[in-house]
């Protein structure tokens, strides 16, 4: 990429791979500026979206490549599914990752979490974070990392250590009904307390308005009082953008996907166009839709009031031994050409925990997962080459079901939610444009509009 193409490109790497070894020098194509490792894989489309629009060239792997990054990408977004994952098991993943994107050379890591701070009194987030810097002690600044899952765009922000969804508290605001991670408590200094062994503490907005150097004081002084881990409120983009370059160095970065607004410019990056650029699209459109958040049950029913063909599926007969995903398909198959067509397993908090009663909280979320991923690869087996995914467990099924291990970040949808491209051995003749949509994120006609910005 010549540099009329960018506004400003990223510096000559100089040193070597972060925290990195002899043993972990695997050749790459470009020095890596930014590594990171998200648990589950609409928010690790989230964070790529952040940093595509702040100008980085992003790949977004799904789950821990097997081999050398052979593309130049100014960042990589190593997708796991390790949100609800037991914490062992989490750790493991997210190591492993790490391990990776050393050998790639990456000068700083990233780990991103969702902007509703979706976790139990066990965990991951807390967890997860405490390995990653145990996993990077040999640098220094390593014993300190920040923590703050605010998105001001999507209407996330943290004050007095608080998390809002909009004018509401966290707990009040439909995720205290989360079938898998509940969440009861807006306090996110006592939330991830509960989860960690080094002290958790608070850079508070009056801090954060006084900008970098402010900032950076701070946290001299929480290290000075033994803090470990501390979350920073922002209440605006504003707040985000005064707090990166105080990240400048930091070995690891958690946070929600807001904070990456902040980060390309500490590497001499700023926004440009051709950081999005995608394949045009073509083919068959298809939504289809695991998620049961409040922001998703309202696109479904848009979809539905605006007179577009939707086919609710049902857990309890893919318990009893139905073929839903057949019968999806073959329902679908007719309407395809006509415009896009909705599959979905989107219910409300009462009819989900009715489900769960009944087949039980994992294996309810199973089933469903398995079939709409089975869908998913059947609707761009009949011709879909633009897919829409609601729900984080949902997308991370259909992406292995398609069997894709990379996707190239484009242009934003709504905040957080990008059009990607992705090659898939179920549509060999170009790949398949997709979109993995957050549960709680979007507009009400998300869907329609999705399709509206490809054509």
């Amino acid at each position: 990429m010549s540099t009329d193409e960018r506004s400003a490109g990223p510096p000559q790497a100089s040193s070597a791979p972060l925290g990195g070894s002899a043993a972990h020098e695997v050749a790459s194509v470009g020095a890596l500026l930014l590594g990171c490792i998200a648990d589950d894989f609409t928010g690790a489309t989230d964070l790529a979206n952040n940093l595509v629009r702040a100008g980085m060239r992003v790949v977004q792997a799904m789950g821990v490549p097997g081999q050398p990054l052979d593309t130049d990408a100014d960042a990589v977004v190593v997708a796991l599914k390790s949100r609800t994952l037991p914490v062992d098991e989490a750790i493991t993943q997210s190591l492993d990752a790490l391990r990776w994107l050393q050998a790639q050379g990456a000068q700083q890591i990233y780990f991103k979490y969702c902007s509703t701070f979706d976790s139990t009194a066990q965990g991951n987030i807390g967890p997860v974070a405490e390995a990653l810097m145990e996993a990077l002690a040999d640098l220094p600044g390593a014993d300190f990392t920040i923590a703050t899952p605010a998105f001001p765009d999507n209407q996330r922000t943290v004050f007095k250590g608080h998390l809002f969804v909009g004018d509401v508290l966290l707990n009040e605001s439909g995720m205290q009904n989360h079938p898998l991670t509940p969440m009861t408590d807006a306090n996110l200094v006592r939330v991830l307390q509960a989860q960690c062994r080094r002290k958790v503490g608070l850079i508070d907005y009056k801090v954060v308005a006084q900008g970098e150097a402010a900032i950076r004081a701070r946290i001299d002084q929480l290290r000075a009082q033994g803090v470990g881990l501390a979350i920073v409120d922002a209440i605006s983009n504003d707040d985000l953008l005064r707090l990166g370059p105080a990240l400048k160095g930091m070995p690891l970065v958690t946070a929600g996907s807001g904070v990456a607004i902040g980060l390309p410019a500490n590497f001499g990056i700023a926004p440009s166009n051709t950081a999005s650029a995608l394949p045009a699209a073509t083919g068959l459109q298809a939504v289809v839709s695991g998620s049961c958040s409040l922001a998703t049950n309202r696109q479904v029913a848009a979809f539905i009031e605006a007179g577009r063909p939707a086919l609710a599926i049902d857990a309890l007969q893919i318990a009893a031994g139905v073929d839903v995903a057949r019968q999806a398909l073959a329902w679908a198959e007719p309407l395809l050409g006509q415009g896009p067509v909705l599959i979905y397993s989107t219910a409300d908090s009462i009819a989900v925990k009715s489900v769960q009663g009944q087949l039980g909280v994992e294996e309810a979320g199973a089933l469903v997962e398995r079939t709409l991923a089975a869908i998913a690869r059947g609707l761009v087996t009949l011709g879909v080459r633009q897919l829409v995914v609601a729900g984080g467990e949902t997308s991370g099924a259909c992406v292995q079901a398609l069997n894709i291990t990379q996707m190239k970040i484009g242009l934003q949808i709504d905040p957080g939610v990008p059009w990607c491209h992705a090659q898939t051995d179920a549509a060999p003749d170009g790949g398949l444009h997709l979109t993995l949509k957050s549960g709680n994120f979007g507009a009400d006609d998300f869907f329609s509009k999705a399709f509206a910005m490809l054509a």
